[in-house]
């Protein structure tokens, strides 16, 4: 694989794909190295981990251009887009992943379970799968890396293929952790390589793309099974209504639609504006994009994929042969796009219904906050939305009918970057989460526990059984659901529930005199 930069097609280096049998050697290192790691404690293991900041701190620059080189991003967007929500993380797990990942006591009912206790306790999967995108390889690679081992497991990570010196700069970052030897496995390669990736056998799968890709993912980790979290991308609406404040609904609407040119699985591609403030945000948006500058150090990078200019150039060709009005041509200079905002658009176009993912933005009007909702929820995916109105109370109700993962009120793109909120999609956007306490829960999987100190010879749900253990169990079962005040449930199994002092030792005085301590005085 010969790896070229985006901004001016130099060599960035040649790459061969890991051999399938070198991927099974990494995995059984990382599952050997998984084992000693799961002893460490949660705090120890995810202080280990959080030191990666002060890595990330150190080579900042050099960093934010690698991540220019690969993916033609511009610099503040390598600092927002990947190393802030990164390290915002990484802070967030070093001061809570202990709590978040301690066992749990469960509530157990001194009648159906006496002299028993019963908690639930997180343990990893064991060796963790990760497969990034090329739009942000250093964030989604090292998020969920850094999730997986926090959580007790280890790692196997490919980056795409277009992304491979950011794979390489990840490893070099990680073998200053002092990490078990082998945890980490970083492996070389394109869509086969990642095939191979999961018929080694990984315990689990986390997959950052595309929903074709996405879908060969599930049907390939479903042939071993082993679970897979899928992100695979959106179609996200912005809906400003009347009320909202338009200048910086227009600000928010620039950047989020042409942040990192567009290649932003939760950047604004469609923005649905009230009939009455319609034309007024239009005009704003012209004279915004207008100003906007491409250029490597400006505002608006280049491409990070050579493959996504024949989907931006078909959407736009599409909305235009339909009736769309443009703010001007789609230009391009090498891998430089200037972004467009269009208008006098509809459903039936591919731009309203398909992932652009590059710098187009359309417009719609739309009549009432009822088809606003319609509109929005009118796409095959859900990962992100946000509403805009001065009216914050309105604005969440409105937000809250919206079909997707995570939504915002007056900003955008950012709310993702929240270390505390889950963050995953719903319908062809993908499931799980990952970001916040539901990451850790996602990369661990639970245990439930019950331990019984009883010592009764025999509970009374053993052997042996007959007429008379029916009537026992059926008057407990009564007693405990059955119809009426509990105070008559009571009285009218009283003889049933004297049989249940062989097995708990709790006599039915006992039972009504606890229940009355323990019950509003209404029930009886």
């Amino acid at each position: 694989m010969h790896i070229i930069s985006p901004l001016d097609q130099a060599p960035l280096g040649q790459y061969t794909a890991t051999p399938a049998a070198e991927i099974h050697s990494k995995l059984a290192a990382a599952r050997q190295a998984a084992g000693e790691w799961a002893q460490i404690p949660v705090q120890t293991r995810a202080a280990k981990v959080a030191a990666l900041n002060r890595l990330l701190s150190k080579n900042t620059d050099r960093i934010c251009q690698t991540l220019g080189l690969c993916g033609g991003k511009v610099p503040c967007d390598a600092l927002l887009g990947d190393l802030f929500p990164l390290m915002a993380q990484l802070e967030y797990y070093r001061k809570h992943a202990k709590n978040i990942l301690a066992p749990k006591r469960v509530f157990t009912s001194p009648l159906m379970f006496p002299d028993a206790a019963a908690a639930m306790e997180r343990k990893p999967f064991g060796v963790a799968a990760v497969i990034s995108p090329w739009n942000y390889p250093l964030q989604l690679t090292l998020t969920p890396i850094i999730t997986a081992l926090i959580a007790g497991n280890g790692v196997i990570y490919k980056t795409s293929e277009l992304s491979a010196p950011v794979g390489d700069l990840i490893t070099e970052l990680l073998a200053e952790l002092q990490l078990p030897p082998g945890l980490t496995q970083q492996i070389t390669g394109g869509r086969e390589t990642g095939q191979a990736m999961i018929d080694a056998g990984p315990d689990m799968v986390f997959f950052t793309g595309g929903l074709a890709a996405g879908r060969a993912i599930m049907q390939r980790a479903a042939q071993h099974p082993i679970p897979a979290l899928l992100e695979l991308g959106g179609k996200d609406a912005m809906l400003v209504l009347e009320d909202a404040d338009l200048q910086r609904a227009c600000n928010a609407a620039l950047y989020g639609a042409f942040n990192n040119s567009g290649q932003v699985c939760v950047g604004i591609e469609r923005l649905y504006a009230h009939r009455d403030c319609h034309d007024a945000l239009l005009a704003k948006l012209l004279d915004g994009v207008a100003k906007l500058k491409v250029a490597p150090d400006q505002d608006v990078g280049a491409l990070g994929n050579p493959a996504q200019w024949a989907i931006i150039e078909e959407h736009y060709a599409d909305a235009v042969a339909q009736g769309a009005q443009t703010s001007g041509p789609l230009q391009r200079d090498g891998l430089f796009v200037k972004p467009v905002v269009l208008w006098n658009v509809h459903h039936g176009m591919k731009i309203m219904r398909e992932e652009s993912f590059g710098p187009l933005l359309p417009i719609m009007a739309f009549a009432d906050a009822d088809e606003a909702v319609r509109l929005a929820n009118d796409s095959a995916f859900g990962l992100n939305a946000s509403v805009w109105s001065r009216n914050i109370p309105a604005a969440e109700r409105l937000a809250r009918q919206l079909q997707v993962g995570n939504w915002a009120v007056n900003d955008v793109v950012r709310n993702i970057g929240h270390p505390g909120l889950g963050f995953g999609g719903v319908k062809h956007s993908g499931f799980g989460r990952y970001h916040g306490a539901e990451g850790l829960l996602a990369f661990s999987y639970p245990v439930s526990s019950l331990t019984s100190r009883s010592r009764s010879e025999v509970e009374a749900n053993w052997f042996p059984y007959g007429a008379e253990r029916y009537a026992q169990l059926r008057g407990f079962l009564d007693f405990m659901y059955g119809e009426g005040p509990i105070k008559q449930r009571f009285l009218r199994n009283r003889v049933a529930l004297q049989s249940f002092r062989r097995y708990s030792g709790i006599y039915p005085r006992q039972i009504w005199h606890n229940l009355r301590a323990l019950l509003p005085k209404r029930v009886y």
